[in-house]
């Protein structure tokens, strides 16, 4: 299939796989618990790794400690991921690793960096002064879905803290978000224990590629310093918009000075929801946690934003999102992955709603957006879904668009975290379930074939690879 045809049926599925979401909130809690529709119920593994449904089968393709092609340890923690065509038929994997520099027993360099010697400094973001250097960034993984075989792993980017999520470029690249905004060591007697060499809160570009080496960690400044979460670039135009980690986050889009080229430069601005004496709910906050409030911020209805230029990007105070409220900012709670349809977008709130189940905002970018013309047509935001009940939606973060169209999430339980399904009609089934621990599921991405769900069991870091007769 034409890449131009294949991306098209993704986007187009998006707005799609949201419906049916959006439908399952209206469903009786009794359908939410029925375990035989569409696969099946769960099998037991005998391994206690991941149960799943008669007829697909798993196999770990990643595990925190194995050492990997380059010689580094395979880090822990694994967190988001996105997955893309490679050469012959391969699939390329990234893979983030949510670290900070203190944990060594996870790092790629051995419990005690006796590993690090391995790579040249140079291509460490921040080596702590040789002593604690940062342990997050990202690892690659060239699996042949055919054969299901892992044919070469390596570390891919390092240096870095906290490697949550990002996003997959439309060029082939892997934007990696660091959730942290640890500030570099300063030469006063309070910060004698800071050895971090740079400041971090960035995001960096790692190329999808099979050749084995570390990217060169260059921060892509001008998307801003602030508590990075997850990305979506729109191929239309290039622009680039970013959720924040925050319980009073804002919500960013970027606008390169040339489109594709992150390092090119460009403007950071944030939304801002345009008022009106007849829109119920307050233009600046979305969260609607306060029960008490006679107009809480409306489900399913569109409301125009502007976008507002933010100076002072690379601020190491972290007051991005203080300045924008001031600004007119409209406050999200904790915004955080973000997914491009057609012609449109979501975003998750982890802690959003009354009763911080989680919410879904949907934004229609403008036809004129990023340039002038967009003040006559701006565009519309809405708050899609806030169904204020955790078996329909609990901590929205690690969500996936399946290629027939299906919402894949991952949720944590009580005892075990699981994988689900929702169909476009709003009906919703299991997939798997981490029987390793109860610890999270993430990172889940189809391969571009659709053969193969990849995903994580964040901790200790263990990566499955799961197929079966998906609705390809």
């Amino acid at each position: 299939m034409p890449d131009s045809r294949r991306q098209f049926l993704k986007h187009s599925a998006v707005a799609t796989a949201f419906l049916g979401l959006a439908r399952l909130s209206n469903h009786a809690r009794a359908e939410l618990d029925d375990d035989s529709y569409r696969y099946g119920k769960l099998v037991d593994d005998p391994h206690r790794i991941f149960d799943l449904p008669a007829g697909f089968s798993y196999r770990i393709i990643g595990r925190a400690g194995d050492y990997m092609d380059d010689g580094l340890r395979v880090p822990g923690r694994s967190d988001g991921m996105g997955t893309f065509e490679g050469p012959d038929g391969r699939t390329i994997i990234i893979r983030n690793h949510e670290l900070e520099k203190d944990l060594t027993f996870e790092g790629p360099f051995g419990l005690q960096n006796e590993l690090i010697g391995k790579i040249p400094r140079s291509l460490i973001y921040d080596a702590g002064g040789g002593l604690e250097p940062h342990q997050g960034g990202t690892t690659t993984i060239v699996f042949d879905t055919k054969t299901q075989t892992v044919e070469k792993q390596f570390l891919s980017l390092v240096g870095t803290s906290r490697n949550c999520a990002g996003g997959m470029t439309p060029w082939n690249t892997w934007l990696s978000c660091e959730e942290s905004v640890e500030k570099a060591a300063t030469a006063t007697p309070d910060d004698l224990d800071n050895r971090n060499e740079q400041p971090h809160g960035w995001v960096f570009e790692v190329p999808a590629t099979t050749e084995t080496g570390l990217v060169k960690p260059v921060p892509i400044k001008a998307m801003g310093r602030f508590n990075h979460e997850a990305v979506a670039i729109d191929p239309r135009t290039g622009i680039v918009y970013l959720t924040e980690d925050r319980n009073d986050g804002l919500f960013y889009r970027f606008l390169p000075s040339r489109k594709g080229d992150m390092t090119s430069g460009g403007r950071l601005q944030f939304l801002s929801l345009e008022t009106t004496a007849s829109a119920p709910g307050d233009p600046m906050d979305t969260r609607n946690w306060n029960k008490d409030t006679a107009n809480p911020f409306p489900v399913n209805e569109a409301r125009k934003v502007r976008w507002m230029d933010i100076d002072d990007v690379e601020s190491p105070a972290d007051d991005l999102r203080r300045r924008g409220h001031k600004m007119g900012g409209t406050r999200f709670a904790r915004g955080e992955g973000i997914w491009f349809g057609d012609k449109e977008l979501y975003f998750a709130c982890t802690n959003g709603g009354l009763k911080q189940y989680g919410q879904v905002f949907r934004y229609r970018p403008s036809e004129a957006e990023g340039t002038p013309a967009e003040a006559q047509s701006p565009g519309e935001v809405e708050l899609f879904l806030e169904p204020n009940d955790k078996a329909v939606l609990h901590g929205a973060d690690n969500i996936t668009i399946a290629p027939w169209g299906d919402v894949v999430f991952c949720e944590e339980g009580p005892r075990h975290a699981g994988l689900r399904g929702v169909t476009p009609q709003g009906d919703v089934y299991p997939i798997g379930r981490n029987r390793y621990n109860s610890k999270e599921l993430a990172g889940a991405c189809f391969s571009p074939d659709g053969t193969t769900l990849f995903v994580n069991i964040y901790d200790p870091g263990i990566t499955v690879a799961i197929t079966g007769p998906w609705n390809v």
